[in-house]
């Protein structure tokens, strides 16, 4: 399988692309639907299922989904409406292709690419420690891995720091929203990383999401035992790694 078409659901957006998975390789442009207030189960899935039927031919399908996913059902997404709660997304994409399908959590998606293609890729094998990616965007996503190997569906943003929800504190939507400049909420996400590897105490903690882009403009308040490091696929990790998730064909 040297081409699948990966759908990365975001809290603002839907994004997709093909993807060689063998490489990681983006094969088109990323393309970019906003979800403005379609976030409802069947507004997502017409546009997914658009997004799907606009390929020229029939292509394996990576979704990834901004909440838990436990066996191709979702549970509540923060930032989607209601009517997702032990939903049959699977079932639901499969409907709209012939082609091998999988589902997954948007987070453990973008941590599986980074693991194998960027940031996280020497620590991949048995001698590798814990590895954390954290996704800072609408909310935050979080992937836990040690010697390569997934904790799936590891809901970090929404620890309580202070007695609030950690994504109204170091989310980039925070920084956008406050119109925080990059020291002060570089320091708030300093906070969150902390308390984070006070629980966790990883080797490497991976940032990604779009803010990734702009590492450098933060990077310097952030003040951990970790090495802390940019996702080398940037905003394109969700679309690679859900890509990696797809069940091989069937002869």
């Amino acid at each position: 399988m040297n081409q699948a078409l990966g759908i990365d659901i975001g809290g603002s957006s839907i994004k997709s692309a093909r993807v060689n998975p063998e490489t990681g390789d983006l094969l088109t442009d990323i393309a970019s639907t906003p979800l403005a207030d379609r976030r409802s189960v069947d507004d997502v899935l017409e546009l997914v299922r658009g997004i799907i039927a606009a390929q020229p031919e029939i292509l394996p399908v990576g979704v990834g989904f901004p909440g838990v996913v436990r066996q191709g059902r979702t549970k509540p997404a923060t930032h989607l409406e209601h009517g997702w709660n032990n939903f049959d997304f699977l079932g639901a994409i499969r409907s709209c292709t012939s082609g091998p399908v999988a589902v997954l959590n948007d987070a453990d998606a973008a941590g599986l690419a980074e693991m194998r293609f960027g940031a996280g890729l020497r620590y991949n094998g048995p001698d590798g420690g814990p590895v954390l990616l954290i996704t800072l965007g609408t909310g935050i996503g979080t992937a836990l891995f040690h010697r390569g190997c997934l904790f799936p569906n590891l809901e970090l943003g929404h620890i309580e720091i202070d007695g609030a929800d950690a994504e109204l504190l170091a989310a980039a939507s925070v920084r956008t929203h406050k119109h925080l400049d990059w020291q002060r909420w570089g320091a708030q996400v300093n906070r969150y990383l902390q308390t984070i590897e006070r629980l966790l105490s990883p080797e490497l903690i991976i940032i990604g999401g779009g803010v990734s882009e702009n590492f450098a403009h933060f990077s310097e308040f952030l003040v951990t035992e970790a090495v802390v490091r940019p996702a080398r696929l940037g905003n394109a990790a969700g679309l690679v790694g859900a890509t990696l998730a797809i069940p091989p064909a069937l002869p």
